[in-house]
């Protein structure tokens, strides 16, 4: 045991397994190893021999960039004995993560024939960007897909490292100077079978083909190339692209059909930091956890460490409050917005009211005809929701079937509907959903209502002796308004991990886009949809992440001096809150307005993010402090920033001292919170900026200086703020917000500003 080498090791628990062995990591203590061990690889060999397990069978990955320690499959008795080795800092079950599942260009601005910043064009853009990485941690990819043509591309940019992996469905030669590198990783997903081979699954074997879609989507979302003509079935029409077109796309398959295992997403995370990315895009995540014991947020410092820009979707489990993922301030945590895009559809009743709402099909239509609208509220069997056998044939054969949202997935409920012999479906909104509208590829006739049009329906149902409806479809319609909307499902703040960071980061695109798909399955992801399509229409937060990280490799490509926290700062201080109708942003869960536990500092604003004028920057000395602050072991911030020397000397008195872009104000049993920033000038010499605030009655807000005057390029100014409750509110107060601006004729450079008098 002496010979076991110190290691962290961060083990998260396959609830699948059917042996008594599950997969742990492994946190050591790297400079530990003995000196009769050539590298930490035989280390950690000989330490589970000591424990009489295998090494060739137990020992899952050795982690030496983004983690110092490894993955093993033990039994309980070994892991307890693992951790009792004064050479190792943690042993932690494997957690299981899920996926957060063409006129994007336009609407963020991207497609302007005029240049896009100051002194540069788009094609300038272009040219520049060709030398980033963005690596896409998912489901794999589609490599024939038009998305991912290398047509004008130059060679590889001599920086990278990886390489396309061989398997029995994917050749190597697949990848090109566009999709330049694909790996899978999938040991702990494999353990999670009980120890054996990949889960006994049609088609699920080890390799770098996306069988499920969503990698694709995210990938070509990302960095797509132009692809004319491109829709899901006759929607959305029109020319697809990813943000960054001319970048490069790595891709690392780490989720398979039961789920994304912390062990393999580490594995991932390590090999595209070795590759060399330059952006690293995980649209998945899991529940709130301590840094510490956050595979992506472990794997996320060190890529930030190395001048990796990090972009992970917030969540879909809006609008709930508190159910954010992905929260570590080194990382761009991404909301979800609409586009002014939709595609209308109707149901129109035999009391001649036409409801309108959304949808997908592309088949044949039922006709103009009404036919009878069948609605089983109020029994056991979940009919009202259309579960697998809830549904009576008798009763539903060549009607129409409402069926309420929720337990089972949208497009499933139309397959059951179709199944039972029903010809159409209206889904309908409950309170959970509220007004959200998400259009789908359902296998039948089918219209998606909100809850209000829901409820109305429900109740002609009910109280009409002959209930009818007929469905009608609109196509693709453009310049909604208002837009954009946070999604409803979109995952809220605040951020339950530090509380005093404001989260989430910003939203983008995540609601009905259009990007590249598998040809391996059909639209709705169903097994029973024989359909296929080389586009798809999907929403989620998996679909506003590679939106910001393809934004994030065109920044990069324009400034590549920038740390990963000034591209941050420059996306959040640029962002908008007001929607195309000149009103503040709005929440789909109910039409009020939103805030920035929902939507952040905004939506973003590429345009003026190229050219934010000012950036708060942060230093990864600076987060090795922030760490300090909450409370953590030397030990436990080690396991995140791997370094043997800390020794947390230095603290924050207050994790919100971190220099970050945005403000979270917990007053507590406190009347005063007091904040000092520091700004970096990366606009034009001799620059004066003038500070505005505005915030709630009940908060008085001052700052001081009031002025910045910035004489060069590159320097740095200090400001603080004092935060006062005033007297007599009550510790039970509702949040509350607002903002501070620093701005000048050229930029206007805004952070929002949360208060909060108790935690929720």
């Amino acid at each position: 045991m002496a010979a076991m080498a110190s290691s962290t090791f961060f083990f998260f628990l396959l609830c699948l397994t059917v042996t008594a062995k599950k997969t742990y990591i492994v946190h050591m203590k790297h400079q530990d190893k003995p000196l009769s061990f050539e590298t930490h690889n035989d280390w950690y060999r000989s330490s589970l021999q000591s424990l009489t397990a295998t090494p060739a069978e137990s020992l899952l990955y050795s982690y030496n960039a983004a983690f110092n320690g490894f993955a093993a499959s033990l039994d309980p008795e070994q892991a307890e004995a693992l951790g009792k080795s004064d050479s190792v800092l943690g042993v932690y079950e494997d957690t299981v993560y899920n996926l957060h599942t063409t006129r994007t260009p336009q609407f963020l601005g991207l497609d302007a024939e005029s240049g896009l910043w100051a002194g540069h064009n788009t094609q300038q853009l272009e040219q520049a960007s060709r030398d980033v990485i963005i690596g896409v941690l998912d489901t794999g990819v589609w490599p024939e897909s038009k998305s991912f043509d290398d047509s004008g591309m130059p060679e590889v940019p001599a920086k990278w490292r990886g390489e396309c992996e061989s398997a029995p469905d994917f050749n190597p030669k697949f990848c090109n100077r566009k999709l330049i590198g694909a790996r899978s990783f999938s040991k702990g997903y494999r353990m999670a079978s009980g120890g054996g081979g990949i889960y006994k699954k049609p088609g699920e074997i080890q390799s770098p083909r996306d069988k499920d879609g969503h990698g694709t989507h995210t990938a070509s979302t990302a960095a797509g190339s132009h692809v004319a003509n491109a829709s899901l079935l006759g929607y959305a029409s029109g020319t697809a692209r990813g943000m960054a077109t001319h970048a490069r796309v790595a891709t690392y398959k780490v989720c398979w059909e039961t789920g994304c295992f912390g062990s393999d997403i580490l594995a991932g995370m390590e090999r595209a930091i070795e590759d060399g990315v330059d952006v690293l895009s995980l649209s998945l995540g899991g529940g709130s956890a301590p840094y510490f014991r956050d595979t992506i947020a472990i794997g996320a410092f060190t890529a930030m460490e190395k001048g990796i820009f990090v972009s992970c979707s917030a969540g879909n489990s809006g609008p709930t409050k508190a159910t954010l993922a992905n929260v570590a301030p080194w990382i761009m945590t991404v909301g979800a917005g609409t586009l002014d895009r939709d595609f209308p559809a109707y149901a129109v009743l035999g009391n001649k009211i036409r409801y309108n709402g959304v949808s997908l099909y592309s088949g044949r239509g039922m006709g103009k005809k009404p036919v009878g609208l069948v609605y089983s509220k109020g029994n056991s069997s979940g009919s009202n929701l259309c579960l697998t056998g809830s549904l009576d044939p008798a009763l539903v054969r060549g009607k129409v079937v409402l069926c309420d949202r929720g337990t089972t997935a949208r497009v499933e409920k139309g397959a059951v509907v179709r199944d039972a012999g029903g010809v159409g479906m209206i889904l309908a909104n409950t309170e959970t959903s509220g007004e959200e509208l998400v259009a789908d590829s359902h296998l039948l006739p089918a219209v998606a209502v909100g809850r209000k049009v829901g409820d109305l329906i429900r109740e002609y149902a009910r109280s009409d002796p002959n209930p009818t409806a007929a469905l009608v479809f609109g196509g693709t319609v453009l310049d909604i308004k208002p837009s954009p909307v946070v999604a409803a499902f979109s995952s809220r703040g605040p951020n339950m991990v530090t509380p005093q960071i404001l989260k989430p980061d910003v939203i983008g695109p995540g609601v009905n886009i259009l990007a590249a798909w598998s040809e391996g399955i059909g639209p709705t992801g169903l097994a029973k949809d024989s359909r296929k399509t080389m586009f798809n229409i999907m929403s989620g937060t998996s679909m506003s992440c590679p939106h910001i990280s393809g934004l994030a490799a065109l920044i990069k490509a324009a400034h590549p001096e920038w740390s990963p926290s000034a591209i941050k700062s420059a996306l959040m201080t640029t962002a908008y809150t007001q929607d195309n109708t000149n009103s503040t942003l709005r929440d789909a869960a109910d039409g009020s307005l939103s805030n920035p536990w929902a939507h952040g500092a905004g939506h973003v604003d590429p345009q003026k993010a190229l050219s934010p004028g000012l950036i708060y920057d942060i230093s990864t000395d600076e987060y090795i402090t922030f760490l300090c602050s909450l409370g953590y072991t030397v030990d436990h911030v080690k396991t995140i920033v791997k370094r043997p020397n800390v020794t947390c000397s230095k603290k924050f008195k207050d994790p919100g001292e971190l220099n970050y872009p945005s403000f979270s104000v917990m007053f507590g049993g406190k009347r005063v919170v007091r904040y000092t920033r520091e700004l970096t000038n990366v606009g034009p010499a001799r620059s004066m900026y003038k500070v505005t605030v505005n915030g709630p009655s009940t908060v008085g807000i001052s700052v001081r200086p009031k002025t910045l005057i910035f004489r060069t390029v590159g320097e740095k100014k200090r400001y603080t703020v004092t935060f006062v409750a005033k007297r007599g509110t009550s510790p039970m107060a509702k949040p509350e917000f607002g903002s501070i601006v620093w701005g000048n004729a050229q930029n206007q450079v805004k952070s929002p500003v949360s208060f909060s008098w108790s935690l929720m």
